[in-house]
Formats: C-alpha cells, sequence, structure tokens
C-alpha cells in the first residue's frame, strides 16, 4: 500500500509505503497537485464519547466502543483513551470491563484503543474544579478500590487524573508511577507545595489545563501559574474555541511549548443538535447553537466538549496563530511521548502505519478529512 501527500510538519511530498501495518518507506517526491496534507494518525487522549455513543452512561456497551471507534476515525482519531469518569464503584468498574471486552472482541476497536483514562473519582469536590464531576461520588484515593477497577479493564488503565490534594494522594500517585502509570493531576485546588509533592511522586501531566477551576481566582500563585510552571509537567488543552480563550490558549501553549498536549475532552452530544439533554456528565446539560456544551444549570460551567480533535486541530491554527506543523505534533507525537507508545506519532520507517490525510479547514472551520489509515489499512476514505 502507499500514499501520496505533504508532511504537515515540513510541507515537503512524500510517497509513504506500508506492509503488514508497519512503515516501510518514506520517499520525498515531487510536488503533486491537489495533494493532501498527510500526517501520522492523531492522538487523543481524553475521549468521553461521541456521536451519540457515551462511556459515562448508566450502562456502558460494545456498541458506544465501536461506535465511538468509527466517529473517531471518520474525524482523522486513529488511537484514542475511553474515558471513563466519577462515578460509583459499580458504574465505573461496569464501563471498564465493557470497554475491554469490546477491545478483545472488536479489531478495530483493540487497534485504536491502546489503554483506558480514569479521570475521577479522587478529584476536589468543591464547586468549580470538580466542574461537571457529581459531588457524591467524589473520594479519596483507594488502592484496594483501584485494583479491582484495573482488574476488570484487563490491566488497560494507565492514565489516571487525579486532584493532590486529597487524603493520602500523594502515596497513591508513587504507587501509580511505580506500576507504569501515566499520572495527570487535574480538577484541583492544590497549592504550590502540593502541586510540587504529587510531581516529586512521579505526576507528569496536567489534565486540560486551565479548565475544571475556580472561575475567579487569587491573581498569583495559583494552582495554574503553578502547573503551568512546572517543567516536570506536560499540559493537554481543549483547543474547541469554547474551554479557553484564544489569548489564554495561545500564552499557556507558549508556556509549556513543546510539552503542550491536545485533547478533545468529547462527549456524547459531538455531532448532535443543539437542545437540552440528560447525561450522567453534569445530570443535565446545554449544547448551545454555537458548539458550547454546559451544565444547563449553569451556562459558566462547561460539560466537556462537542468537538472532536480535527476541529481542535484547526481551532488552534485559527485562533492562536501557530502553525499547522505544531498543531499536529500535540496532537501526535506529544501524546505518543508522554504515554509511551513508541511506534506511534511519528512518520518514519519502522513506525505503525497510522496516517490521517486531510485538506485545509473547510467553511466550518474543521479539518476536512480525506482519508484515515490505520495499521496500513484505509479504514475511512471521504
Amino acid at each position: 500500500m502507499k500514499w501520496r501527500g505533504r508532511l504537515a510538519g515540513t510541507g515537503k511530498y512524500v510517497e509513504i509505503t506500508a506492509d503488514k501495518s508497519v512503515i516501510r518507506s518514506v520517499t520525498e517526491i515531487g510536488e503533486q497537485e491537489n495533494a493532501p496534507w498527510i500526517s501520522p494518525g492523531w492522538i487523543d487522549l481524553q475521549v468521553n464519547g461521541f456521536a451519540g455513543f457515551d462511556f459515562n452512561g448508566e450502562v456502558t456497551t460494545a456498541e458506544d466502543v465501536i461506535g465511538v471507534t468509527n466517529a473517531m476515525l471518520a474525524r482523522g482519531v486513529t488511537t484514542y483513551l475511553p474515558t471513563v469518569i466519577t462515578g460509583s464503584f459499580e458504574r465505573i468498574r461496569q464501563a471498564l470491563t465493557a470497554i475491554a471486552e469490546a477491545c478483545e472482541s472488536s479489531e478495530m476497536a483493540g487497534a485504536c484503543v491502546p489503554c483506558i483514562h480514569l479521570e475521577g473519582p479522587y478529584l476536589s469536590e468543591e464547586d468549580g474544579p470538580r466542574g461537571a464531576h457529581d459531588k457524591k461520588h467524589i473520594r479519596n484515593p483507594d488502592w484496594a478500590e483501584f485494583a479491582e477497577w484495573q482488574a476488570a479493564s484487563g490491566n488497560r488503565i494507565r492514565l489516571v487524573t487525579i486532584a493532590p490534594e486529597r487524603d493520602g494522594a500523594i502515596p497513591f500517585i508513587s504507587k501509580l508511577a511505580e506500576s507504569g502509570i501515566v499520572v495527570s493531576l487535574g480538577h484541583t485546588k492544590a497549592t504550590t507545595e502540593q502541586i510540587e509533592a504529587a510531581v516529586q511522586a512521579g505526576a507528569v501531566l496536567s489534565t486540560h489545563l486551565g479548565n475544571g477551576s475556580h472561575p475567579m481566582l487569587p491573581r498569583h500563585p495559583n494552582y495554574i501559574w503553578d502547573q503551568l510552571a512546572n517543567d516536570g509537567l506536560w499540559a493537554t488543552f481543549i483547543p474547541d474555541g469554547h474551554h479557553l480563550a484564544p489569548n489564554v490558549l495561545k500564552a499557556m501553549i507558549r508556556a509549556k511549548r513543546d510539552k503542550a498536549i491536545f485533547v478533545s475532552d468529547c462527549v456524547k452530544f459531538g455531532g448532535m443538535p443543539a437542545g437540552c439533554y440528560k447525561s450522567s456528565i453534569g445530570s443535565e446539560v446545554e449544547l448551545h447553537p454555537s458548539g458550547r456544551l454546559t451544565t444547563a444549570a449553569n451556562p459558566d460551567i462547561l460539560a466537556g466538549s462537542a468537538q472532536a480533535l480535527d476541529w481542535g486541530i484547526a481551532a488552534a491554527v485559527q485562533l492562536t496563530g501557530i502553525s499547522l506543523g505544531e498543531a499536529i505534533e500535540a496532537s501526535t507525537i506529544r501524546p505518543a511521548t508522554v504515554m509511551g507508545f513508541d511506534r506511534l506519532g511519528r512518520i518514519a520507517e519502522g513506525m505503525t502505519a497510522n496516517l490521517t490525510l486531510f485538506d485545509d479547514p473547510d467553511s466550518g472551520g474543521k479539518l476536512d478529512i480525506r482519508e484515515t489509515v490505520l495499521n496500513g489499512k484505509t479504514v475511512y476514505k471521504r
């Protein structure tokens, strides 16, 4: 199999060949008329659901996993982490079990889902930092509880978001890191000292930094500045035009530089008509005509994103002035690096043949996906 296009990072025209899911050659060629941009397959570390499918409903099914997988591939995302959020012990266990079973039974899901992101329930219970997470299920870390979830997932939990100020959080972070799990700080009101202690214990990432916070903060110091300034932390950002104002996103990207990662944080309402919906995320949410998704009770509190990563990459370029190449890096090699996905995120000989071929943003603002390649096979074509 072979594909031709312009590398999103350099603008060079190349021909890529693949055999048995592996890139065999990348050869520079002459200019090609009407050639698409071509990049490594996009990687999204935070996907709660999409297109009506949900990982955080009352019951999660294999249909949810397969439905989200197909929707992600149509948006250029070849690797994503199903994100299970705060809930009862049983609901979280059921969701993890369903995702694991889907990955084992579906070749496509298994190829797209390398692991699971557990966001909660060990988060701040305070309004603002808690975001749309259900307060009644917020609690302190419990290793025995987590071990049961990990067993239910088939040992697939490899990213955990936690608030480091919770009782027992620092030793819990140490045990996670020692177990090879990536620890991310999020939905937190932590002090400078607590954030530094978490990094010393093994935390390496901040979850959707700038969101899941108080509407009003002390000018300085505060936990956003502390995480931006900490060189030991990578950071994920939601560049959908709603979660962070353009100048805020621009400044944060500049602060984190090559440790800035883009995620969608998309939920089941992505692609659905504007209106009010019942949801496990925020009880009742409102999808506004602009695409902004909030809790119905408080339009200042976001309830995840209704946009996939294709929209976010385009929005980041348009709103902050970064290059397309940098936006693609934030959606490929950087998440691959922080998660230890050694064969993903780059176009080079010997890497997994996951590719996204796309055109410049359409009139709606999102990138126009022309073709998605998974393990050397075309799985979506416009």
